[in-house]
């Protein structure tokens, strides 16, 4: 990672990279969003060799915003590092400490509880789900936050009926979690699987 830091920092110097030098976190913030999509792209590819290019885009974008927060002094990698590592110990109380979890539905409880104990607990559910998050992916959050119920296909049928399409794509949603689908991936399946017939 420090060698991924010199090369950013060179890119920032005064006599670095004219494009590089005028970013700022919010001017980078598409560019989050897209590495992220394509490292997920890669992993439904299967090409090992690809997805390691892509998360090194990934984490290009974290050692750029580093870079500019140590420019500004704001905060320095080594404070992201830390931050996550002190996060992963503290959330995995069954691992690092003397708590037992047996199943992966006791280690989502006791990370809840201890998000909880945290302050992390936002106001409401949904806020607690990122808003530049794809719609679809959004919404299957912000049910199962909401502990809203699933739905059959006469619930996805009788929303078309009325003429009310939110509401029906809300409905595909919870049919989704019903069937155990995430329907951000399996909705960008089915775009590849076209997209290769085109």
């Amino acid at each position: 990672m420090e060698r991924l830091l010199e090369v950013m920092r060179r890119l920032r110097a005064p006599d670095g990279c004219p494009w590089d030098k005028e970013q700022t976190h919010l001017s980078l913030r598409p560019y989050m969003l897209e590495e992220a999509a394509e490292a997920v792209d890669a992993m439904g590819k299967g090409d090992p060799h690809e997805l390691a290019e892509e998360l090194g885009d990934v984490l290009l974008q974290v050692a750029f915003h580093s870079v500019i927060a140590e420019q500004e002094g704001s905060f320095s990698y080594a404070e992201v590092e830390g931050h996550i590592v002190e996060k992963l110990i503290r959330r995995h109380p069954h691992v690092f400490g003397d708590v037992r979890a047996d199943t992966a539905a006791e280690v989502s409880a006791n990370w809840r509880a201890i998000k909880a104990a945290e302050g992390k607990a936002r106001a409401s559910a949904c806020d607690e789900v990122p808003r530049s998050l794809g719609a679809l992916a959004r919404a299957a959050e912000i049910q199962k936050k909401l502990g809203a119920p699933t739905a059959a296909p006469a619930d996805v049928i009788s929303a078309l009926e009325k003429g009310d399409l939110g509401e029906a794509l809300w409905q595909m949603v919870a049919l989704c979690r019903r069937e155990k689908v995430n329907p951000e991936v399996l909705l960008r399946e089915r775009c590849d699987q076209n997209c290769s017939k085109a």
